[in-house]
C-alpha cells in the first residue's frame, strides 16, 4: 500500500469560478474536493476518484501538478 502512494503524484486544486447558475451536483463535488470558498487551494493525491471529480467540474477549477 505504501508503494502505491509513492507512485501517485500530488495535484493542487484551486476553485476559480462560482457555482451560481450550475447544478447542485457540481456544488457538492466542489465541497467533496475540500474547497470552501473562491480561490481556496487544496492538495490531493492523483487517484482515479479525484480525477473523476475534477473532470466533472474542470470549468470551475484550476489544477496544477506538484512535483
Amino acid at each position: 500500500r505504501e508503494i502505491w502512494r509513492e507512485l501517485m503524484g500530488k495535484i493542487s486544486v484551486t476553485w476559480k469560478k462560482s457555482t451560481i447558475g450550475y447544478s447542485h451536483r457540481q456544488r457538492k463535488i466542489i465541497e467533496s474536493l475540500g474547497l470552501r470558498k473562491l480561490n481556496h487551494t487544496v492538495e490531493h493525491e492523483d487517484t482515479p476518484s479525484i480525477m473523476g471529480m475534477i473532470k466533472k467540474v474542470n470549468h470551475l477549477i484550476e489544477v496544477k501538478e506538484l512535483s
